[in-house]
């Protein structure tokens, strides 16, 4: 058996285990977060390992006989499978600029409430220097106008949020001239990061302006996951809202009716002869 082959294997059964253990602990909060980091980014040396040793495990096959590419092949399969996923963070990170804020509007974001104690210091306010790189990446990210009352926009925001198992941290109702705003915990698909959401509900005048902001807690970089929840979101609350009962939307004005034109009779049939 090959030595090489049987520790690329190896290398890559550890490393899917400390992935898996990494994403446990973030996800239980066990421990910190900058821990579990550190767990997962010795996954990923392991990993690296992994598809090393099966790459000189193929020339040593191939060279002395030995038996063992099953294991080199497995090892560099899985290797190459955990480090996929980094790869395309890698390759979005390039792209896409290094901010970890987004909001609908930045001249006056939604503000954290109670998810702010759960917060860093200081990365409660919306960076300044945000608001150039978000226009220029993600220029469709802007206000939700709607045909509709505040508390029909809130409720519907509510429903969504909740059907997206986002952990509903505080919530309040718009009243009189008081917005609506709804702080929830959203979680990345993979590690289970958490990211906080804060939506605004208010009188436009009109109908109901939404606003949304996502931030991500750790790290200064969130690869576009942050702007993807925005605009998801207010699509969702958009086709939501269109498909409320037409009695919940605000009524447009009144403007001068057109006498309906009357419908034309259908000429009698005759009666059939036998």
């Amino acid at each position: 058996m090959s030595r090489l082959a049987l520790w690329s294997w190896r290398f890559a059964l550890f490393a899917l285990t400390v992935v898996l253990l990494s994403i446990v602990v973030v996800r239980t909060g066990l421990l910190e977060v900058l821990p579990a980091l550190a767990t997962f980014g010795a996954a990923l040396v392991f990993a690296a390992l992994a598809v090393i040793s099966a790459l000189l495990a193929f020339v040593v096959i191939w060279r002395q006989g030995l038996p063992g590419l099953g294991r080199a092949v497995g090892g560099l399969l899985l290797g190459l499978l955990l480090l996929a996923y980094p790869g395309y963070l890698g390759v979005r990170a390039f792209k896409l600029p290094v901010i970890n804020d987004i909001t609908t509007d930045a001249a006056h974001p939604p503000s954290f409430g109670a998810l702010a104690k759960l917060r860093r210091p200081g990365t409660n306010s919306y960076p300044a220097k945000f608001a150039g790189l978000q226009e220029q990446a993600y220029p469709d990210i802007v206000p939700l106008e709607l045909d509709a009352s505040t508390r029909v926009a809130y409720n519907e925001a509510l429903k969504l949020i909740e059907k997206r198992k986002w952990q509903v941290v505080d919530e309040m109702p718009p009243i009189g001239n008081r917005d609506g705003t709804i702080e929830a915990v959203a979680r990345t698909t993979i590690m289970g990061f958490p990211d906080d959401v804060v939506v605004r509900v208010s009188d436009d005048g009109i109908g109901s302006r939404v606003d949304v902001r996502s931030a991500a807690r750790y790290g200064i970089n969130d690869f576009g996951t942050n702007a993807r929840r925005v605009m998801a979101l207010l699509n969702d609350i958009d086709n939501a809202v269109s498909s409320a009962r037409p009695e919940t939307l605000v009524p447009l004005p009144e403007t001068t009716a057109l006498p309906k034109p009357k419908p034309k009779r259908k000429p009698a049939r005759k009666p059939k002869t036998r």
